[in-house]
């Protein structure tokens, strides 16, 4: 069903990328609600995009959140630790019948979500979109696309590359709180990663060229292990970022343009195999934070106007048509091709 209702509540909307959503929104004819629990923060993006109500709340009060979702279409949750946040925002959604997507990376997050939401949502009507970002969604659409009209897989196998990473204080804050054990898919069910972490070359396209990569993976192999058949599912990392990201002292990320976005570059490589072929799909860009927002907003605007396939708690690739959304996205430079 579609609906005439372009407003949606930002919970985490003064985070870093909350404000990329933010922007996002404004940009593509929304009507952003600013919500989190800091009111100074609030006020300080409020300046930046005057016109737009503030709503501060907190994941320990339901009724300011209720407040927070009033009238709303939706919500988009940037607030992590998803651990922490995704729950509350959740019930606040579903007492207020809207649907509810979010950024989260965190494995444990994802799996919650689906065994305590997944019943209520449906029986609701509404759709509970987790992990609708850099980390998570984009190699779901990925891996979604380019397995195109096979019914199952024998490997899906997922590659990031950066030339830098500058976390923000909320990736930090994730990593600290999340102290669960990573999984993938491993001969059909999800496993723990083996310990320690596995590491190979990975053939990138340009710029990135054969680089070693360790294993990192994050919620795109629980999304995947809930709509695709697939005996391995598994996610690398090459390993320069990792150093930044584990250096304390790097900054977190410098604007660089006028959008708010860093210099760095990424490319998002994924290979399906079956019967001896493989089918690649890569995506490459600038600013994993920033490219989170047109993601994030091209998915709401899908679920508005009727172009989601499922409601429920459901994974990008299950709820849309992932090439199509992937190739709406002129952030992304993208490429297919069969072996």
């Amino acid at each position: 069903m579609t609906t005439p209702n372009r407003t949606v509540t930002v919970f985490g909307a003064y985070g870093h990328t909350g404000r990329f959503v933010v922007a996002e929104l404004v940009a593509r004819g929304w009507t952003p609600i600013l919500s989190g629990r800091d009111a100074g923060k609030l006020a300080d993006l409020g300046q930046a995009f005057p016109g737009l109500q503030q709503r501060p709340a907190s994941i320990e009060d339901a009724a300011s959140l209720d407040r927070a979702l009033d009238g709303a279409a939706a919500v988009i949750n940037c607030a992590g630790p998803f651990l922490d946040t995704a729950a509350p925002v959740i019930e606040a959604a579903l007492r207020a019948r809207i649907h509810y997507l979010d950024v989260c990376a965190e494995q444990q997050a994802v799996i919650d979500i689906y065994e305590r939401f997944a019943e209520s949502a449906k029986a609701a009507g509404i759709t509970i979109l987790p992990a609708m970002a850099f980390y998570g969604g984009l190699a779901d659409l990925l891996a979604t696309a380019a397995l195109g009209d096979w019914i199952d897989a024998e490997a899906i196998e997922i590659a990031v590359a950066l030339d830098s990473w500058h976390p923000t204080v909320g990736t930090r804050l994730t990593g600290e709180r999340n102290h669960y054990r990573r999984r993938v898919v491993s001969n059909g069910a999800l496993a723990f990663v083996a310990d320690p972490a596995p590491t190979r070359e990975w053939s990138f396209p340009a710029p990135f060229a054969t680089q070693d990569v360790v294993a990192i993976p994050l919620s795109e192999i629980i999304t995947l292990s809930r709509h695709v058949r697939s005996d391995e599912v598994h996610s690398y990392m090459n390993l320069a970022p990792l150093k930044d990201l584990r250096d304390p002292k790097t900054p977190t990320p410098v604007a660089t343009d006028a959008q708010g976005r860093s210099s760095q570059r990424f490319v998002m490589d994924t290979v399906v195999r079956r019967n001896g072929q493989a089918r690649h799909a890569s995506a490459s860009g600038r600013d994993i934070y920033a490219i989170t927002a047109p993601l994030i907003v091209e998915a709401l605007r899908r679920i508005g106007d009727g172009r989601s396939h499922a409601t429920g708690v459901v994974a990008p690739g299950e709820a849309f048509d992932a090439r199509d959304f992937l190739e709406a996205l002129p952030a992304l430079s993208l490429s297919f091709r069969q072996q």
